[in-house]
């Protein structure tokens, strides 16, 4: 599941091969848009709200789209060999007289009217790495239900924008607590400083080619995707365990020794991440 660095990253790279230009080509594959036409229309910026990407369309037209688990925008060269997917996983073509941009594997793509955008991107809480970034509304958000296990508020796209699977297990190590821990509970001034520790996290990252949450060569994350492998602080085995409502459980990591607060009492070792949906 892309994170929100990531899909900053995407939109920054779909904005430079497409702004300002000319639709030469436009190819929706999915039923409810296939007789849509968006060439001889300029694209005007391609913009990343959360996790969600919007394409603005001159026409007052914006095309709504989400990576969640697999999908992708990929930007080719005039004449380039497409390489992100066999054909019948791509859903949309935006071309350009110089630049293809392909989307595969998109389980969520919209076309709208730009002024309607709220309708998809309205609930999102303050954007990490947005215009509307505002950490003491984030707090507030984030304290509002005091017994919701941090890890939980952390992944809520409406307390704020742009936290995944990864950011949650790295900030709560960070923060020296479980992601189990309720919110409440976490010492007030460790959660003054979240926001703008959530934030400096993904500021640093979007535009790393390989995140890294700890500042050291071949170590890139203290906890996410180490179990069962030693602590880099204090040597404890990490230990992963599902965190979730059910319907959508996480793997979830965390040193034991580090990190203070409840965790499942038994949690069988994973060697890799698991995919997971949002």
């Amino acid at each position: 599941m892309p994170e929100g660095d990531t899909v900053w990253q995407t939109a920054k790279r779909l904005h430079t091969a497409l702004a300002g230009k000319v639709l030469t080509r436009s190819d929706f594959r999915v039923p409810k848009y296939a007789t849509t036409d968006l060439t001889g229309r300029t694209i005007l910026d391609v913009t990343p709200r959360g996790k969600h990407l919007l394409t603005r369309i001159e026409g007052g037209l914006t095309l709504h789209s989400h990576l969640r688990m697999d999908g992708s925008w990929k930007v080719y060269a005039s004449g380039q060999r497409w390489s992100g997917g066999p054909a019948h996983q791509i859903r949309v073509v935006l071309g350009t007289a110089d630049r293809t941009a392909v989307g595969y594997r998109l389980p969520v793509l919209d076309l709208l009217r730009t002024t309607d955008e709220q309708r998809t991107v309205g609930h999102l809480g303050p954007d990490l790495l947005g215009p509307d970034w505002n950490p003491e509304q984030a707090l507030a958000h984030l304290l509002a239900d005091p017994s919701r296990p941090l890890g939980e508020a952390l992944l809520d796209q409406r307390n704020l924008a742009g936290i995944g699977n990864v950011y949650k297990s790295e900030l709560c190590f960070l923060l020296g607590a479980t992601p189990w821990l309720p919110i409440g509970a976490l010492p007030a001034d460790r959660a003054a400083k979240l926001p703008a520790l959530a934030k400096k996290l993904l500021e640093a990252n979007r535009d790393r080619p390989v995140r890294t949450t700890t500042g050291r060569r071949g170590q890139d994350l203290f906890v996410y995707g180490r179990a069962p492998r030693p602590c880099l602080r204090c040597h404890t085995s990490v230990r992963v365990a599902d965190q979730g409502d059910g319907s959508r459980e996480r793997p979830t990591y965390w040193c034991p020794n580090c990190q203070m607060g409840p965790a499942p009492s038994a949690a069988p070792p994973r060697t890799t991440p698991r995919r997971t949906t949002n």
